[in-house]
């Protein structure tokens, strides 16, 4: 895990930590714009891990919150993996307080309080691993009423997205050949470098199809591998712009697919026309992570391994709510198919070169010949050998006088 470096302020500085404050009221507007050492402030219920591992990437100090990390609706995981990082909390400032903090401005953050040149403009509650601890054994209790809630939502985004989930229609169709190949989908999330890492020997030997998702995308390329296609979250309803992809990787990958709400206008996609890219839209009520699951289903992969995706109950719960639907019922589409990466190094020993052939072929020999040598007929065959390859020695040594 990467950890924050926090600057050691000056003997007579006044107390707490001093940096660039950068605001935004949702995370993901947020990230592209973060540097080390920044404070992050947002405005985002229930912190959850993808968006905390992202703060924690980008550098960030401290993170102050309008709402609670926690709200105690269900145990999510990303105020625990930003203190473990050593990033300090702050919560329950309010929208007021957000709005008392100006955009790249220099603040000191002390014991809850934000102070712009020795001015209190926003205080709140100051959250550590112990609180967080405590916070999520207490979340873990209300889980039932949560999943009731859960399974009404289910019901709604199955009848809304039966042509694509019960009848196979409405997935794009792209380029890329995909039926029979295996297929690696790479979202950016907890450990997907090390699972990348994981699968350099699989990757290099089966040559599956690769699908970066969002800044998945992005994560490929910086460990070496060329993204075939790319699925991008578009402009939705609780957003103003398209997910930060580097263009670099939009221009190398060989699909470009975005995911919009049906109904989405041509305006939609207007960043990636300014880039000269024709995407293939996907509209759906689906997560791009999710797209990407469908689309290597219904173009009949032979296998998906899921790399930075969510695996058990808690991280599985730990996502937006409008995207629990979503991904329960496209585990239940695809599950026969998908594998997490974290599984496949223990499923998957590699294929058997030619390499592999001749030493094992070598090592028998001289085993049988180890036993043929233990024997009398071969002890006799050993020692004709040896005046064989004395007179041919003798002969040689005859040539160069």
């Amino acid at each position: 895990m990467k950890l924050t470096a926090k600057q050691r302020p000056e003997p007579d500085a006044p107390p707490g930590v001093l940096a660039t404050a950068r605001v935004a009221r949702r995370a993901r507007t947020l990230l592209p714009r973060l540097r080390p050492g920044d404070i992050a402030v947002v405005d985002h219920l229930d912190l959850d891990r993808a968006t905390a591992q992202a703060l924690v990437e980008a550098g960030v100090v401290a993170v102050v919150n309008a709402a609670p990390f926690i709200s105690g609706r269900y145990p999510n995981l990303g105020p625990e993996l930003l203190a473990q990082a050593g990033v300090d909390l702050v919560d329950q400032v309010g929208e007021q307080g957000v709005s008392a903090i100006k955009d790249g401005s220099t603040v000191r953050l002390h014991d809850g309080i934000v102070y712009v040149e020795e001015r209190a403009v926003a205080g709140g509650r100051v959250v550590d691993l112990d609180l967080v601890i405590e916070e999520m054994t207490a979340a873990r209790t209300g889980l039932a009423a949560q999943l009731e809630s859960f399974t009404h939502n289910s019901t709604e985004f199955l009848r809304r997205e039966q042509d694509l989930l019960l009848h196979n229609q409405g997935a794009p169709a792209i380029g890329t050949r995909i039926a029979g190949r295996p297929v690696v989908v790479v979202v950016r999330g907890h450990d997907h470098t090390r699972e990348l890492d994981d699968l350099t020997a699989y990757i290099r030997e089966q040559r599956p199809v690769l699908i970066g998702v969002d800044r998945g995308a992005d994560a490929l390329l910086e460990a070496g591998h060329r993204p075939d296609v790319v699925v991008l979250t578009g402009q939705r309803r609780d957003q103003d712009e398209l997910e930060a992809v580097s263009a670099k990787v939009l221009k190398t990958a060989r699909d470009v697919v975005v995911v919009l709400d049906r109904g989405s206008t041509r305006r939609s996609t207007d960043q990636l026309d300014r880039l000269a890219i024709r995407p293939a839209r996907f509209e759906t009520g689906a997560t791009a992570e999710d797209a990407a699951l469908i689309l290597a289903d219904l173009a009949e992969a032979s296998l998906i391994v899921g790399v930075g995706m969510h695996a058990t109950l808690d991280e599985f719960l730990d996502r937006q709510r409008e995207g629990l639907a979503s991904t329960y019922l496209t585990r239940l589409k695809v599950g026969p198919k998908l594998v997490d990466a974290r599984a496949l190094p223990s499923l998957y020993s590699g294929v058997l070169r030619p390499r592999h052939i001749f030493l094992l072929l070598m090592a028998g020999l001289i085993a049988l010949a180890a036993a043929i040598g233990s024997t009398p007929v071969g002890q006799e065959w050993a020692a004709d050998v040896g005046r064989v390859c004395s007179g041919l020695l003798d002969q040689l040594q005859g040539l160069f006088p």
